[in-house]
């Protein structure tokens, strides 16, 4: 498969972060009045994240930046974005002064929207896992064995080194797997590198880290891979109630989503950073 003009961008942008480092509409304001973001702050440039306190900050509803930024700053610090990129575009627009978000989409925001940066000292660090409903625990077994083959046989890196240093190709689907049921996977494609949507062979795919990470998981089990593109907040939802079998969406493991759905093992650490404008 050939990935056109999108997937040029986002892997030239990737190129810049190292493997280590591995996850619509109007924003929800609630009725909040707007925030004193603009002209007043812009001669303010933020530097650390220290200076974040009394900032109006900008998350995707429901991602972990969400629950920590409401956590650490209190409800009206916040800006929530169904979308990372509204998010980012409001921040350029002056109506809101920072963006918390994972590292890699981070990189490609900031590669394509000038006078933006991130700031050099992480805001947390936090671990992605596939998240399987409570219920099924046969499936999250299944699921560890897959990404344990797949990191034995090399399959795992050579999926993170396209996305993410941009060497090799897209993993290759295997024609030949006689496959049996399908493996539900529910994602918001919204994510890059992670996952996001792309031209492949002239039609409208899903594609990314987890999306190939999926499509290798279901060659070795020997299912069809079938992705739902939702909402971020509403994955766990879906997989509680068996509208899908995993939510694979850079999701990251806490104690207040281990309630919900149970995870696999951990596949990849990542970051949560700060865009601010230069």
């Amino acid at each position: 498969m050939k990935l056109k003009k999108l997937s040029s961008m986002l892997l030239a942008s990737a190129m810049v972060i190292s493997l280590a480092a591995c996850g619509s509409g109007d924003s929800g304001n609630d009725g909040k009045e707007e925030s004193g973001a603009g002209e007043d702050t812009a001669a303010e440039a933020i530097t650390s994240i220290e200076q974040l306190e009394g900032k109006t900050i900008g998350v995707q509803t429901g991602t972990t930046g969400d629950i920590y930024v409401t956590d650490e700053f209190g409800e009206d610090s916040v800006e929530r974005y169904n979308k990372g990129f509204e998010a980012v575009q409001a921040l350029q627009q002056g109506k809101i002064d920072a963006v918390i978000i994972d590292n890699e989409p981070a990189q490609v925001f900031v590669s394509e929207n000038e006078g933006l940066k991130i700031l050099d000292e992480a805001y947390t660090e936090e671990e992605y896992a596939i998240a399987v409903s409570k219920d099924n625990t046969e499936l999250t077994q299944k699921l560890n064995e897959a990404l344990a083959a797949l990191k034995e046989d090399g399959t795992f890196d050579a999926i993170f080194d396209y996305y993410i240093s941009g060497e090799g190709e897209a993993y290759a689907i295997d024609e030949s797997v006689e496959r049996d049921g399908q493996l539900v996977m529910a994602t918001n494609a919204e994510f890059p590198p992670y996952e996001f949507h792309d031209t492949v062979d002239g039609e409208d795919a899903i594609m990314g880290v987890d999306a190939d990470v999926a499509r290798a998981i279901c060659d070795y089990l020997g299912t069809e891979l079938v992705i739902e593109d939702m909402s971020f907040d509403s994955i766990i939802t879906a997989v509680q109630s068996g509208k899908a079998d995993v939510g694979f969406a850079g999701m990251t493991v806490t104690e207040d989503r281990l309630k919900s759905v149970d995870f696999s093992d951990t596949y990849c650490t990542a970051r949560q950073v700060v865009i601010v404008k230069e």
